[in-house]
């Protein structure tokens, strides 16, 4: 068996309990959707464009060699500000949007959500809708392979060993409680001229078992020497 299959859509309607039906007619569906994936791109592209500046910021603060090494070592908490789920609840007037975020260090600053709230509005045009978005903490952020996916991303950007980067995001997962996961790169890995994939596993990780709920993510890394892919399945619970 070729086993390419998506571990969250193979699972769902059985394990996920995230997803939200669309309470709209069968004519507006394809206009709410489209609608939805702006907010998800705008909400993104935000805390992205964000991020880039403040690491700017720190790099121009800096002056010697030795404060910029050191504030990129101590960096890696950023390069964990990522998403791990938008949920977006409509209403007649009224749109919720709820965050789902490893460590909101950007978007706890003073008038961060003011902003996000305004580039919405322009983007999706809710003239008679009103918008509230809120934020909500990752209990165990190091469980989610979005998160594990970014930091692998941010120590590849650094130059780190390939290896030595998905070690250490295997390491990440001790902390959290999990029962298997699953690191998979593809690419010119270390700048070869042919491309090969790497694999690295620890513990159970049954994709056949529609009952086992199994997290899973697939993460593009652009790269001096080109894209590299990165695949991480994540075994948390058996149901």
């Amino acid at each position: 068996m070729g086993q390419k299959i998506n571990p969250l859509g193979f699972r769902l309607g059985t394990t996920p309990k995230n997803t939200i039906p669309f309470g709209r007619t069968p004519k507006n569906y394809s206009e709410g959707l489209q609608e939805d994936k702006k907010i998800r791109d705008c909400i993104k592209n935000y805390i992205q464009k964000n991020r880039k500046k403040s690491s700017n910021r720190k790099l121009e603060s800096d002056s010697s060699s030795e404060v910029i090494t050191h504030n990129r070592k101590n960096d890696s908490g950023s390069s964990s500000e990522v998403i791990t789920r938008i949920e977006i609840q409509k209403e007649i007037d009224t749109i919720h949007v709820i965050i789902h975020i490893g460590f909101p260090n950007l978007l706890k600053k003073k008038g961060a959500i003011e902003e996000l709230e305004k580039d919405l509005q322009k983007e999706i045009h809710s003239v008679n809708q009103g918008l509230n978005i809120s934020i909500e903490k990752v209990k165990e952020p190091y469980r989610q392979p979005n998160i594990l996916a970014e930091y692998i991303a941010f120590q590849l950007k650094n130059r780190v060993s390939f290896r030595k980067a998905m070690k250490k995001a295997m390491e990440l997962t001790k902390k959290a409680d999990i029962k298997g996961v699953k690191v998979k790169i593809a690419g010119r890995l270390g700048g070869k001229e042919i491309a090969r994939a790497e694999c690295i596993k620890k513990g159970r990780l049954p994709l056949q078992t529609i009952r086992a709920k199994i997290d899973y993510c697939c993460y593009p890394i652009r790269t001096i020497y080109g894209v590299l892919g990165v695949k991480i399945w994540i075994f948390v619970d058996e149901e």
